[in-house]
């Protein structure tokens, strides 16, 4: 079992060292150009790979919770990005906001329609008609 492991540490660190590197950009890659890190990986199957880990790319160290980079810059999860935060909550703004013209715009439909049969009701208590009007007792004679 240990010499398994003695031949497949070293092929899975070449590996990923292999795949790390091609998918590095060329301006986060120190010290030497992308071929020869890819030539010293894929030929110093030990030394290459350890190197590539150790030195190859720049790396940063993890940021502590809560923390922003100076420049502002850096992926920010969407809970704590103010920015996306604001997006949200304009979005339900507006949503709200088309709700409540529709309900006023409703409210408005309901009120002319309501001024309307009253004016109509007027007009015919006005006229002097055979009948009462609607809604309204007969007269006591």
């Amino acid at each position: 079992m240990l010499k398994v492991l003695m031949f497949l540490v070293p092929i899975a660190l070449a590996i990923y060292a292999l795949v790390d590197c091609i998918s590095t950009k060329d301006d986060e890659i120190k010290h030497l150009p992308k071929l020869v890190w890819l030539l010293l990986i894929v030929f110093a199957w030990i030394i290459g790979p350890l190197a590539w880990v150790i030195a190859g790319r720049k790396r940063s160290l993890p940021k502590a919770p809560g923390s922003r980079p100076a420049g502002g810059g850096g992926w920010v999860a969407p809970d704590d990005n103010p920015d996306f935060l604001r997006s949200i909550n304009h979005e339900q703004q507006r949503e709200e906001n088309e709700r409540d013209k529709e309900l006023l715009e409703s409210w408005e439909e309901d009120l002319r329609r309501r001024e309307s049969e009253l004016r109509d009701g007027d007009d015919n208590d006005g006229k002097g008609g055979s009948g009462p009007a609607e809604g309204n007792p007969p007269a006591k004679g």
